[in-house]
């Protein structure tokens, strides 16, 4: 199945591998903020429920610092929901704090080292251009 939009998640690639597990799941959970994104419930054979997922498939991409910047400066400009992850939120413990650590940096200054973005599949690979699947 061929789906208009895209969702993508991009790393910075000189992650350490707990790094990229840990910014992959905060920045899905960012785009699944919108629930036009998600399928319906799940349920086994046997009636347990379980929570929905995305209708569609999460791509993950890596890129180099420069990438990643140009690629949230496209986001930006473009007006794509997106969700950031920076090197400071590594030494953060709560919701609180991380919205705190994000508001103290300017845009342009902001250390990225995640990015995750939905939109319309042509919009999407623009922003992206220069990133490769992730290996």
């Amino acid at each position: 199945m061929r789906f208009d939009t895209k969702i993508a998640v991009l790393l910075r690639d000189d992650l350490e591998m707990w790094q990229r597990l840990n910014v992959t799941a905060f920045l899905a959970s960012g785009i699944a903020a919108n629930p036009e994104l998600l399928g319906e419930p799940y349920a086994d054979a046997d009636g347990t429920p379980y929570l929905p997922m995305f209708r569609q498939p999460v791509l993950v991409l890596a890129g180099d610092a420069e990438v990643l910047a140009a690629a949230h400066e496209r986001a930006v400009r473009r007006g794509m929901p997106a969700a950031v992850f920076t090197e400071e939120l590594f030494s953060t413990g709560h919701d609180e704090a991380n919205r705190a650590a994000v508001r103290a940096v300017a845009r342009d200054d902001l250390k990225l080292v995640g990015l995750a973005v939905h939109g319309p599949r042509n919009a999407v690979d623009k922003v992206l251009r220069g990133a490769t699947m992730h290996p």
